[in-house]
């Protein structure tokens, strides 16, 4: 489940269809999908419903050509999400925190449990050298939640990390995901495919 260097996708998901903000009890799962008429772009294992003002990436792993995560980015945050493979009664998001706190450690930065709206997260801050060579502190809030035979982890980065109070909406964007786990048998913690619609184009660094 780490993080690797990628290229980005931009994905065109025509009208909105979003409509209301509708339900926020999600993410579900997409044999469970509630009526709320949101037209969901299909991406393999993430079905995510277009919102206004963000734009919908997927970071692709230039080498491989694999999808290794989808972004919806906007003027003051971004939200990543992956999916794995989970067990069927297991709660492998509790299993996945303290290997992602070691990670964050290992890398010289700390990791914080807070409790959120799904439960246990992690407020994680990490130096990261900047562009013009100074060193700052990234901010990372990662949510983690247990579906059927899944776990769908979502990173929020830019003002939705920090200001927790404000993120209400980002958290509804979230809460509209639906992760689709297929019927085969997959190893615990086996990234879920990704699949690239054929409206995206490739957007120059």
């Amino acid at each position: 489940m780490s993080d690797e260097t990628v290229d980005d996708l931009d994905v065109d998901p025509g009208d909105d269809g979003s409509g209301d903000a509708g339900p926020t009890s999600g993410p579900y799962d997409a044999d469970e999908l509630p009526g709320d008429d949101a037209e969901r772009v299909d991406l393999g294992s993430l079905l995510i419903a277009p919102e206004p003002g963000r734009e919908l990436r997927l970071q692709v792993d230039e080498a491989s050509g694999v999808v290794q995560s989808v972004v919806l980015a906007g003027s003051d945050g971004a939200l990543e999400l992956r999916a794995f493979a989970a067990p069927r009664n297991g709660d492998l998001w509790s299993e996945a925190r303290p290997q992602i706190a070691s990670e964050v450690a290992g890398r010289g930065g700390t990791a914080t449990e807070r409790e959120g709206r799904w439960g246990p997260e992690l407020v994680c801050r990490v130096q990261v050298r900047t562009p013009d060579g100074k060193t700052g502190t990234q901010e990372s809030r990662i949510i983690g939640v247990n579906g059927p035979r899944w776990l769908l982890r979502a990173t929020l980065l830019g003002k939705p990390a920090t200001d927790v109070d404000g993120s209400a909406d980002w958290e509804d964007v979230l809460s509209r995901v639906a992760v689709r786990r297929g019927a085969q048998a997959m190893p615990v913690g086996e990234p879920l495919a990704v699949t690239m619609p054929p409206q995206a184009r490739r957007v120059e660094q």
